[in-house]
């Protein structure tokens, strides 16, 4: 592989000291990650300080090491790792003559950034880059943008935040052509207070858009004035998606034959047939959200949209498994690493349109970050559940006990304790035609649940 960064790059971005000459193919700050060839960043932190890991990021093959104090072995020495960290990201995001595209919101922004980056990977093989996992905060924006290879043609990069201002300064670190919310959610609601200040935050995007920017705004929110208002100040072009009189949108949209979805959409250049492999409402709005960004970097939104058939599902955000039982199958949809209101709803009503099932089950777990709108928002999700018909209700934990006495009759609903818990009285009555949905905040941890569905059917009653 060609060279990422050389020693003396790192030192010249990062105003530091070369120790030793070396070229690094891959950049990373988790010493588990090291691989043959990484620069390893050894950033401080509130348990572990990164320094203690050079030894072994060395040993698993680290070309050299940023460090703030001397090491045996060749690193550069920086006054601040982690500021070392983001001065590189800026330096790689200034070299690269890439067309950039920021992706923030409250619902669907990993997923979204993972389908658009498959869309322009099917269009430029090989030449494009994409932050990986969540790494969207002020250490996982820098690293990914450190990771961008000289010649990238696009690069798709995630943004997140917990408070007002930070994805102001992550913005001004990426430098997008193009920015893209794709929802506002009551997420991180707790901190922010309201839904217009979720929107003012999100609207900090907009901030770091090149000149001749994009703005890229969903048209189904209430808060769509905001969202323009916000990119005026600083988009050349404001393109909204979704329904009524966005300039994208589905024309018509239906359920595919092997699932998903079969959408005409009207797109600014355009009308296009094409389908989407992924279920629900909610992708149709990211689907749009994916070829309006495509368009908006010039490429080719017919190829694009082949992508966007044969995506599949991420871990933790819509990964379909299915089960084989005595005497048939069952399906279990993973939604464990995140939840709010908005994609809480969309993907019961996306359980409730499964066709070719004999009973829906529910497994859900509470929302976090809610502060004292908690209660409200886990019993607004009541007539989500009645309207899916869902069958069987497991859930998990005291938080969303509210959901529980907002449900009058109808629904099954049987209570427990940990993700465990759930697993064992989930695996007591999953039966052959079952769907099975698993959906909470990450640190509830019902990925545990989907783990124990999927590895252990022989203990499922039949």
């Amino acid at each position: 592989m060609s060279a990422l960064w050389t020693s003396q790059e790192i030192a010249t971005a990062t105003g530091g000291t070369a120790n030793g000459s070396f070229e690094a193919t891959g950049v990373t700050f988790d010493s588990r990650e090291v691989g043959s060839g990484d620069l390893f960043v050894a950033m401080p932190g509130s348990v572990h300080d990164g320094h203690q890991f050079v030894e072994r990021a060395l040993a698993a093959g680290a070309a050299g090491v940023v460090v703030s104090q001397p090491v045996d072995g060749p690193h550069v020495l920086a006054e601040n790792t982690a500021r070392a960290l983001e001065a590189l990201g800026r330096a790689g995001r200034e070299r690269c003559g890439a067309r950039v595209i920021g992706i923030t919101g409250s619902v669907g922004k990993t997923s979204t950034k993972e389908a658009l980056a498959a869309a322009l990977e099917r269009c430029r093989p090989g030449k494009v880059h994409r932050s990986v996992k969540s790494y969207n905060n002020h250490t996982g924006v820098p690293l990914s943008l450190a990771r961008m290879p000289r010649d990238c043609e696009f690069a798709v990069l995630e943004m997140g935040m917990n408070n007002a201002g930070e994805i102001a300064a992550l913005t001004r670190m990426v430098r997008p052509h193009v920015a893209v919310i794709t929802a506002i959610a009551p997420a991180h609601i707790e901190n922010l207070g309201s839904l217009e200040a979720i929107a003012d935050a999100k609207g900090e995007v907009f901030e770091g858009l090149e000149p001749d920017g994009i703005a890229i705004i969903p048209n189904d929110t209430p808060q769509r004035d905001r969202l323009v208002k916000a990119a005026r100040r600083s988009a050349d072009q404001i393109v909204t998606f979704g329904t009524g009189d966005a300039d994208i949108h589905a024309l018509h949209a239906v359920r595919a034959d092997q699932g998903g979805s079969l959408i005409t959409g009207a797109l600014l250049e355009r009308e296009m047939t094409f389908t989407i492999s992924q279920h629900g409402d909610h992708w149709v709005s990211n689907a749009l959200a994916v070829l309006a960004a495509v368009e908006a970097v010039g490429a080719d939104v017919g190829i694009a949209a082949l992508a966007l058939a044969d995506f599949t599902g991420l871990k933790g955000r819509g990964e379909r498994h299915v089960v084989a039982l005595a005497g048939g199958q069952a399906l279990v949809i993973d939604e464990s690493y995140n939840a709010n209101p908005a994609s809480m709803a969309a993907t019961i009503r996306s359980l409730g349109s499964e066709r070719g099932v004999e009973r829906r089950i529910a497994v859900l777990g509470p929302m976090r970050e809610l502060g004292q709108h908690s209660a409200e928002l886990h019993a607004g999700l009541a007539p989500s559940l009645v309207e899916a018909q869902i069958d069987e209700l497991v859930l998990v934990g005291e938080e969303i006990r509210p959901l529980e006495n907002a449900l009058s009759n109808g629904i099954h609903v049987t209570r427990a304790v940990d993700a465990d818990d759930a697993a064992d009285r989930v695996l007591r009555m999953l039966q052959p035609g079952d769907a099975v949905l698993v959906k909470a905040s990450n640190s509830v941890g019902l990925s545990r649940v989907v783990e124990r569905l999927t590895r252990e059917p022989a203990l499922c009653s039949t």
